[in-house]
C-alpha cells in the first residue's frame, strides 16, 4: 500500500509554503493559474487526499456528531437512527454511534471518549441504569467542556438541554381507549424494560383511560417483568389464573411474545383477545394476525434531534433560543389484532 502525500511533501517538491500548495489545491485566486496546475496535476498523480482530522483541528469543527443509544434491537431506535442519517447526510454531517446496552459504566466511558474533540455535538437517549440512579454528571460535564446534547426518548427532566420526547401518556391513554371502545374490559399491560419514565407515564395514560371510561382497574394486569423473570412463565399464569380480553406490549418484544403465548393456549385473535403493540415495527406487518400499533414516528425523531443539536453547534458564540422540549406526537394503526369499532 502506497503511503499517503502529504501538503508538506508536495511543498516541499515545489519548494514552496504549505500555505501555498493549500490555497493552489483550492482554487484561490491568490495563486497563479500555472502553479495551481502543477500541484493539482502532482496531488492527482501522487493520489493526495485531505486529511480531515488537520482539517478539522484547523476548523474547531469535526462536523461530527456522537449519537449514544442503549440499543438496537428495538425497531424504534433502528427507526430514529435512519432519520438521524437521513438529517446528518443532508447537512454534512457524519455521526459516530455507540450503543451503551442499557449499562451506566458504558455510557459514561462513551461520553468521556467522546469527550476529547471527536465531535461537535451529542445526541443521547439515556441507559436505564442511568434514569434508575439518576445519574447526571457525566452528561453535565460533557455540556460544559464538549459542546451541546440533544436528548431523545429517555431523557432527564432535570438537565438543561434540548430534548425530542414522545407523548407516552397520550400514546398509552389512546391505545386502552381504543381497546375499550372494541369492548375490552380486563385489559393487560406487558413490558420488560425497567420501571423508566416513560414506563411510568404509559402506565399512568392506562390508569387514566380505565378512570374516564368508568372501568375498575385489575392490578393484576399490569406487568411489569424484571429481566431475570422468565417472560413465558409470567404471561402463562397472567392468562391462566387472569381474565384478559387485551393487552398493550409496551415495546416490540412484549407484544409478539405475549400474542404468541396466547395463541399457543388456544386463545384466538382478535376474537378472545385483542392486541396493541408499541413502535410500528415491520415485524407487526407480517405476524399472524397482523398487529395494530402505535407509531412514535421513529424516523421524523431522529431527524428533529440532528436538526435540533447542527442548530446549536452551527450557532455556538452567538445568541442561543432556549432549550425547548419537543414533544412528538403518535398515531394509532389498526390492523387485525384488534376488533373493530362497532359504534
Amino acid at each position: 500500500m502506497n503511503k499517503k502525500i502529504t501538503l508538506k511533501q508536495i511543498a516541499k517538491e515545489f519548494n514552496t509554503s504549505i500555505a501555498t500548495v493549500s490555497k493552489a489545491l483550492k482554487d484561490s485566486h491568490d495563486i497563479s493559474t500555472a502553479t495551481k496546475t502543477k500541484i493539482k496535476n502532482y496531488a492527482a498523480l501522487h493520489n493526495y487526499k485531505p486529511n480531515s482530522i488537520a482539517l478539522s483541528l484547523l476548523n474547531k469543527k469535526t462536523k461530527t456528531i456522537g449519537v449514544i443509544m442503549p440499543t438496537i434491537l428495538n425497531h424504534f431506535f433502528v427507526q430514529i437512527f435512519n432519520g438521524m442519517e437521513q438529517a446528518a447526510n443532508e447537512k454534512g454531517y457524519n455521526l459516530i454511534t455507540i450503543i451503551s446496552n442499557g449499562k451506566l459504566e458504558k455510557e459514561i466511558t462513551s461520553i468521556n471518549l467522546l469527550e476529547n474533540g471527536i465531535i461537535d455535538g451529542l445526541l443521547i437517549s439515556l441507559c436505564e441504569e442511568a434514569q434508575s440512579k439518576q445519574h447526571i454528571s457525566h452528561i453535565e460535564n460533557f455540556i460544559k467542556n464538549a459542546g451541546p446534547v440533544v436528548m431523545f426518548d429517555r431523557v432527564f427532566d432535570s438537565l438543561d438541554t434540548d430534548k425530542i420526547i414522545v407523548d407516552d401518556f397520550n400514546c398509552s391513554y389512546k391505545a386502552t381507549e381504543h381497546l375499550i371502545k372494541t369492548g375490552c374490559k380486563n385489559i393487560a399491560i406487558v413490558t420488560v424494560l425497567d420501571y423508566l419514565g416513560i414506563v411510568k407515564l404509559r402506565i399512568d395514560g392506562y390508569l387514566k383511560a380505565h378512570e374516564d371510561y368508568n372501568i375498575p382497574v385489575n392490578k393484576k394486569l399490569i406487568s411489569l417483568i424484571k429481566k431475570e423473570y422468565d417472560f413465558e412463565t409470567e404471561i402463562k399464569t397472567m392468562l391462566d389464573y387472569q381474565k384478559v380480553d387485551g393487552i398493550i406490549g409496551l415495546e416490540e418484544y412484549s407484544t409478539v411474545e405475549s400474542m404468541t403465548i396466547a395463541q399457543n393456549r388456544g386463545y384466538k385473535i382478535p376474537e378472545d383477545i385483542s392486541i396493541i403493540g408499541f413502535t410500528n415495527s415491520e415485524m407487526f406487518k407480517y405476524c399472524k394476525p397482523s398487529i395494530s400499533c402505535i407509531s412514535q414516528h421513529g424516523v421524523f425523531m431522529g431527524q428533529i434531534a440532528v436538526q435540533k443539536v447542527i442548530e446549536r453547534i452551527e450557532n455556538e458564540g452567538k445568541e442561543q433560543s432556549e432549550f425547548e422540549t419537543k414533544i412528538i406526537k403518535a398515531s394509532l394503526i389498526e390492523r387485525d389484532s384488534t376488533k373493530k369499532i362497532t359504534s
